[in-house]
């Protein structure tokens, strides 16, 4: 089986500098991690608020889970962190 992204939940971590979401392949919960400097280079005039990180990682949705199922198709690991070099641009 492939992977998925069957939940919608989404959550911003100020502490980690990032919003994270999940995964699934299978049976197996796969954890992401998408950093601010990439929400940033998505939604480049954005705040640091709650709010306008997720409404980015909304907004994005499609790139950040392609970046996450190309970094989870390089390496099948419980927990990946998606960075600005992940992210192609704009999406």
């Amino acid at each position: 089986m492939a992977l998925n992204f069957p939940n919608p939940v989404r959550s911003f971590d100020a502490g980690r500098s990032c919003v994270s979401f999940w995964g699934s392949d299978a049976s197996l919960e796969i954890a992401f991690q998408i950093e601010i400097d990439a929400l940033r280079k998505l939604g480049a005039n954005i705040g640091d608020g709650e709010a306008q990180m997720l409404a980015t990682f909304d907004s994005h949705r499609d790139a950040i889970l392609n970046a996450a199922a190309t970094a989870y198709g390089r390496r099948k690991a419980s927990y990946h962190r998606i960075t600005a070099a992940d992210i192609s641009g704009k999406g």
